[in-house]
């Protein structure tokens, strides 16, 4: 073999181990959330559309699972909910990206594509979301002997409206809205929270989070009940967040009133509030920049080994 063959064969090789390599650091494997039939759910066709990774009309609810490498497991899991005002999923970027980012980190994730808020879909379309997301943390803790996870470190993730669904999970975990024979812990263990939104009152609410999941006309009790700085307890899971003060979509004021309840009730949690940002984060902060305290925050805490 000739010198040039020989570095050419070489190279080849290393290309193509350095790809096997990638893609078992980011093997998926997408599943229906639901096994049987989906509860709540009215049969209708599936009208279902991603154009450049934005999920619309989602009524068939899925979970991504991006497993580490078992070498690099740290027995962390954290379900991940894109955000997209209870209209539309941003898979990509609030969801998939940060996956693969949580498993260099040695995480395990699940992406999660819940059912969009719509009377064509659900018979209470307030609690589809909530469903999905209970479903989700069920699946990861009845699976986690199988997918190599502690069960005492499974955490929710959101962004934007996924915030208020993992803020929700994690205030309401104790009403069971799911079909749950084996009476397993549907509280997730931690939460993080990106750009949340937290209340749907009049004064910090997200309004359009607000009508698409309650109706344009929601009741006083709806209202509070989807607020979820009113319903924080001292059983209420660690909590992660942070925002843009110069967030005009979703006020700073969300995180802040849900840090205070946390903090009213001694439970532990981390508040990053940067000047600018705006809503998303889409020039700044980098995402090494948060994502990385976030990560400081679970080794803290001890979700995360310390070293």
């Amino acid at each position: 073999m000739t010198p040039r063959k020989a570095f050419s064969t070489t190279l080849g090789f290393c290309i193509l181990l350095i790809s096997s390599s990638t893609f078992q650091a980011f093997a998926q494997t997408v599943m229906p959330l639901y096994p049987d039939k989906i509860p709540n759910s009215i049969q209708v066709p599936d009208e279902e559309t991603n154009v450049d990774q934005i999920a619309r009309k989602v009524s068939r609810p899925t979970l991504t699972v991006y497993l580490p490498p078992a070498s690099a497991s740290t027995g962390a899991a954290v379900i991940v909910c894109p955000g997209g005002g209870y209209g539309v999923l941003v898979m990509e970027r609030e969801g998939h990206q940060v996956a693969k980012a949580l498993n260099k980190a040695g995480i395990a994730a699940m992406v999660l594509k819940y059912r969009l808020p719509d009377d064509k879909i659900m018979s209470d379309k307030s609690l589809g979301p909530l469903q999905d997301a209970q479903q989700a943390i069920k699946t990861v803790r009845e699976q986690a002997e199988k997918w190599k996870i502690n069960q005492a470190k499974i955490g929710i993730m959101g962004f934007s409206a996924g915030g208020h669904l993992a803020a929700t999970a994690g205030t309401h975990y104790d009403s069971t809205f799911i079909a749950n024979p084996m009476k397993t812990s549907l509280r997730p263990d931690f939460m993080i929270l990106v750009y949340p939104v937290i209340s749907l009152m009049d004064l910090i609410g997200h309004k359009g989070s607000s009508s698409n999941l309650l109706g344009k006309t929601p009741t006083k009790e709806k209202l509070k009940y989807f607020s979820n700085e009113l319903q924080v307890t001292k059983s209420t899971p660690p909590t992660f967040l942070t925002h843009a003060g110069d967030d005009t979509v979703v006020p700073v004021s969300n995180s802040i009133q849900f840090y205070e309840a946390l903090n009213a009730v001694s439970i532990p949690a981390d508040m990053h509030i940067y000047s600018k940002g705006e809503h998303g984060y889409l020039k700044t902060p980098a995402f090494s920049e948060w994502f990385g305290r976030c990560l400081h925050w679970m080794k803290v805490n001890e979700f995360l080994p310390s070293k």
